[in-house]
């Protein structure tokens, strides 16, 4: 698993490209640790992008709800995008589509925050 992050549009917004399983341990602590240096940074707008994600578990749905939770703590956003079919599933299930703003793409949720 890897965590890749850069910014857009003049650095505004962050993104963290996601890859791998999302299960717990190592991985998962690169993400929260990633949302965290966002946030340190004072920004606002946040996407995470879960395209090349295979699979995750609940301790990983736990991180992506804390870094909403800190976000909106914050009166910033999280935006996810590219989730596929069984992570959607998911969060169909644990109704977190009520919870995430999702877009089908990166910049279907870049153009989302304008």
């Amino acid at each position: 698993m890897s965590v890749k992050t850069t910014t857009l549009q003049s650095g505004k917004i962050g993104v963290i490209e996601v890859k791998g399983s999302l299960v717990g341990g190592e991985e998962t602590d690169e993400l929260r640790s990633a949302v965290a240096d966002f946030v340190e940074q004072g920004n606002k707008k946040l996407i995470i992008d879960l395209s090349k994600v295979t699979y995750l578990n609940s301790t990983a749905i736990g991180v992506l709800v804390q870094a909403h939770t800190t976000y909106a703590r914050n009166k910033g956003q999280v935006k996810l995008c590219g989730i596929n079919n069984n992570i959607n599933n998911i969060f169909v299930i644990t109704k977190l589509t009520m919870v995430f703003d999702v877009a089908d793409t990166k910049d279907d949720a870049v153009k989302a925050f304008s």
